[in-house]
């Protein structure tokens, strides 16, 4: 397992040994798409080209529709097997969380770079280029279209910053960087 196979892992059931590895395979459809998606943006040979497969035949499902090109840090967590959509030009940091009906697109360019320690709740549309910082909640049902600081929680349509209280606390299980 390589360390981005272990930090997804250790973020959806806290620890990563082989045994909740399997466990999660064989159980858990959005670890499972998150394997194949890991495995093909590193590794090569007779492993990508598995990847490559698995990913075209686990497409089919297009519940979690997330590019090959689309660079995502440690520990990706998305909650209650999607939906999600994710635009290939979009930045993910690391220990993010992407609930349930999350989308990340843009219409004319790049879409959104999303900080470390990010919880994104159900129903948050992400639009254009946009930068939202390190340890920041957006609530529920929000449309971002503007850049969010670091440490602050945004909510609404459009979303505003309401306040630096205790931001990324629903980030569980962090994967630290050796």
């Amino acid at each position: 397992m390589n360390d981005y196979v272990k930090s997804d892992l250790n973020r959806y059931y806290g620890k990563y040994d082989f045994m909740t590895f399997l466990k999660a395979i064989f159980t858990n459809r959005t670890f499972r798409f998150l394997y194949i998606l890991r495995m093909y943006q590193n590794s090569g040979g007779v492993l990508k080209l598995t990847a490559l497969a698995l990913w075209w035949i686990n497409r089919t499902r297009k519940r979690i529709q997330i590019s090959r090109k689309t660079k995502i840090g440690y520990g990706l967590y998305i909650a209650h097997d999607g939906p999600v959509i994710i635009n290939s030009t979009a930045k993910i940091g690391n220990n993010c969380n992407l609930s349930q009906f999350t989308t990340i697109g843009s219409n004319e360019g790049h879409a959104a770079t999303i900080g470390d320690n990010t919880y994104i709740g159900p129903n948050v549309c992400i639009v254009e280029d946009v930068k939202i910082g390190n340890n920041v909640t957006i609530g529920a049902g929000s449309v971002v279209t503007k850049d969010i600081p670091d440490n602050a929680t945004a909510a609404g349509n459009y979303a505003k910053v309401i306040n630096y209280n205790n931001p990324g606390r629903y980030i569980q299980n962090k994967w630290e960087i050796k």
